[in-house]
């Protein structure tokens, strides 16, 4: 009778152990399927951002001015959003070396925007900012790029050079807000 007793507890005890598994494939089964969404007919696109900077010629050459204090000097160029959807930009120096980096001041403007503007050594892409507006897609923009030297300067940094590349960054605007350029 013991014997039975036990047999008989221990068979309580798989069916128990059974049940309570059952019941619990059942909810989670149950929360699954409760938490699964459907998306029918959703078209999903894709879109490109690239850009034409100047037409990959140089806004200055190397040898192009010989700086001196109180010397003022203005470029043109360009940057063309050559994809497929909008995009939020920075321009900013990039590689720069050199002691006259530290004393040229660089205002860069569209119109009469200012789009960057501070001591050249200072402008790198961390350090810039993105304007306002958009590049549209197909979009051409025309910018004046101003390096001044100036006479408080004075002598001791004639004679010394300067070399940097300026550069463009492009990301897109849609589903980006913060306007992030990782």
């Amino acid at each position: 009778m013991n014997l039975k007793s036990k047999s008989r507890q221990k068979a309580i005890a798989g069916i128990t152990a059974a049940i309570v598994m059952i019941l619990c494939f059942g909810i989670t089964t149950y929360a699954l399927l409760m938490v699964s969404v459907s998306l029918k007919d959703h078209t999903f696109q894709t879109g490109t951002v690239a850009i034409n900077f100047n037409d990959g010629k140089k806004v200055i050459e190397k040898d192009e001015f010989s700086f001196e204090p109180g010397m003022r000097v203005e470029k043109e160029f360009f940057i063309e959003n050559t994809g497929t959807g909008d995009a939020y930009y920075k321009i900013y120096f990039e590689n720069v070396s050199g002691k006259l980096a530290e004393v040229l001041e660089v205002t860069v403007k569209k119109d009469d925007t200012v789009i960057a503007k501070g001591i050249l050594s200072e402008l790198t892409l961390e350090n810039a900012e993105s304007p306002d507006d958009l590049l549209a897609a197909n979009e051409r923009k025309e910018f004046t790029i101003s390096f001044y030297f100036p006479e408080k300067a004075g002598n001791q940094i004639t004679g010394t050079d300067v070399t940097f590349d300026l550069c463009a960054l492009a990301v897109q605007s849609k589903n980006n807000p913060n306007r992030l350029f990782d």
